[in-house]
């Protein structure tokens, strides 16, 4: 296995498993809708895309094929879509509420009602992290000439998705972009109505 492997492994590894670890240990400090609220983010992350791209559901080539066979292994398809969406539950929504609050000096008042300078702290890390995955996680598994799966939350398919841009000869594509521009409208509003029960 190459150290590449090796990286992309215990990368995804921990975006899985500190976010479990820290709930666990904190628990009795997070609001009681935390929880709640990571449930709901594995469940839109899997239904959304996670489920699709994996296993290529609508024209789109399933993970094992555009992957290599150290990472099939230690990440086997079937259980592909359930770390993603455990990490980008985990690692990026809980993260990024975790951001939100520290930026606004941990005033709680912007969980229980919208604010745009808390939302932006949102996106820009959803969208932040993920062009970060592209380029250096993920970059061989959703190159160009790699086809990804329509997906409700992507909703353009591979039928419309053009590179945004390039850098060290890695591309960024508006398919798996355009997720991580979705969903933090859903799960900021989310959060307050979890909060206003």
């Amino acid at each position: 296995m190459s150290f590449e492997e090796i990286r992309v492994i215990t990368i995804v590894y921990i975006a899985v498993f500190l976010p479990l670890i820290i709930l666990f240990l904190k628990k009795t400090k997070l609001p009681d809708w935390i929880p709640t609220l990571y449930i709901v983010g594995i469940v839109i992350c899997a239904l959304g895309w996670e489920l699709w791209f994996t296993y290529g559901w609508l024209d789109g080539d399933a993970v094992d094929i555009r992957r290599s066979e150290g990472l099939n292994f230690w990440l086997p398809k079937d259980l592909n879509w359930l770390m993603n969406s455990m990490g980008d539950a985990g690692t990026v929504l809980l993260g990024g509420i975790w951001l939100m609050w520290i930026t606004h000096n941990k005033n709680i008042l912007i969980f229980k009602q919208w604010k745009w300078s808390a939302f932006f702290v949102l996106l820009l890390w959803c969208v932040s992290q993920n062009i970060f995955v592209e380029m250096f996680l993920y970059h061989d598994q959703l190159s160009e000439g790699k086809t990804l799966s329509w997906a409700p939350l992507s909703p353009f398919g591979p039928y419309f998705n053009p590179t945004l841009f390039e850098f060290n000869e890695r591309t960024i594509m508006l398919q798996t972009q355009i997720p991580w521009i979705v969903l933090p409208w859903f799960f900021y509003k989310t959060v307050i109505n979890l909060n206003k029960n």
